[in-house]
């Protein structure tokens, strides 16, 4: 298989909207009258949740007039977020079909149907024409792919010159090789991080100006340990990612945290410009 084909067979599952639904439905809620909030558990699939994906947005300077593209969009609990929060059109890409598939049928229960777009295809060949978008963005996309020259040159072109490009992905730490299996992937087959210096070329190779690079390794370890607190005094959410990645996640999860401690891997949100 190609690489492509080993990250989609990674993440697919089938008939994934039913059981995100179903288990919805055993937690309470009524899934005819889903509000965002009530697929935050499964909405934010990166470190730091929620919290990051809005300071991303802000940091975008998102707003209704701007059409923006999300590369890697998942189940789309960003998209459906930023769009919630900030009235703009968002349209999703990913590789995964039943993603696309189940991120509609989200959108639609929880009213942003209208606002939100969701279509299956490749970040290295968009099919978008050229300066398509306001702004683009990617959530912990880039680990998956190996082509990065090919990725952020698509990016650059996809995007309205003077547009902005967020990202917010794991680095390459000092810390040393992966620890494996991580929630993007079961061993090192199908994970390409790049160390900060080799970002920093990478983007600007494709004409992307950095505007704003934080390192948000910290922010992580603290929002893990708040993470582990809930747990122990809540027990586990009945709605989560072990529904995306079935019994392994147990083990990702470990490995992710351990990852982030030792400096394995650094979570870090850039933002640039096109040139």
């Amino acid at each position: 298989m190609s690489i492509e084909q080993q990250v989609a067979e990674h993440y697919g599952r089938r008939d994934l909207a039913s059981d995100i639904l179903g288990a919805l439905e055993r937690a309470g809620k009524d899934i005819d009258r889903l509000r965002p909030d009530d697929l935050a558990p499964i909405d934010e699939f990166h470190i730091r949740g929620r919290e990051a994906t809005d300071e991303l947005g802000r940091a975008l300077g998102l707003e209704a007039a701007l059409t923006v593209l999300d590369v890697g969009s998942g189940l789309g609990g960003p998209s459906r977020r930023l769009a919630d929060v900030h009235g703009c059109r968002i349209v999703g890409i990913d590789l995964t079909d039943e993603y696309c598939r189940t991120a509609t049928v989200l959108a639609d229960r929880v009213g942003l149907g209208g606002v939100v777009e969701y279509r299956q295809g490749s970040a290295l060949d968009m099919p978008f024409a050229a300066a398509s978008f306001d702004r683009v963005y990617t959530q912990h996309v880039a680990m998956n792919i190996a082509d990065k020259p090919r990725l952020y040159a698509e990016i650059a072109r996809v995007l309205k010159p003077g547009g902005l490009f967020g990202l917010y992905d794991l680095l390459q730490g000092p810390g040393g090789t992966v620890h494996f299996p991580v929630p993007w992937a079961r061993d090192p087959a199908t994970s390409f991080l790049a160390t900060p210096d080799e970002l920093r070329g990478l983007l600007a190779d494709s004409g992307l100006e950095v505007v704003g690079w934080r390192d948000t390794s910290a922010d992580g370890r603290a929002w893990f340990q708040s993470l582990r607190d809930r747990l122990a005094s809540e027990g586990p959410p009945p709605i989560g990612f072990h529904l995306l990645l079935g019994p392994d996640f147990r083990d990702m999860a470990r490995n992710q945290v351990r990852n982030l401690e030792e400096q394995r891997i650094l979570p870090t949100e850039v933002v640039c410009r096109r040139v």
